[in-house]
């Protein structure tokens, strides 16, 4: 019985760290989703310079 509690903790703390990588990962492109619209809405002025480092950012995320 101690064998299958100790394993059920080990795959517990690997899920755990599994799905805290995968919502560190899915905050970090939030941000960046965000953060490309706010700054192309609120610079026009250098919306074609910042609208190319945004299309290759984005091209290059996917």
């Amino acid at each position: 019985m101690s064998i299958i509690s100790a394993i059920a903790g080990v795959i517990e703390a690997i899920v755990g760290a599994i799905v805290s990588i995968l919502l560190a990962i899915w905050d970090f492109f939030v941000c960046i989703i965000c953060c490309e619209c706010f700054s192309g809405g609120s610079r026009r002025s250098t919306r074609s310079r910042g609208g190319g480092f945004g299309r290759r950012r984005g091209a290059a995320t996917y």
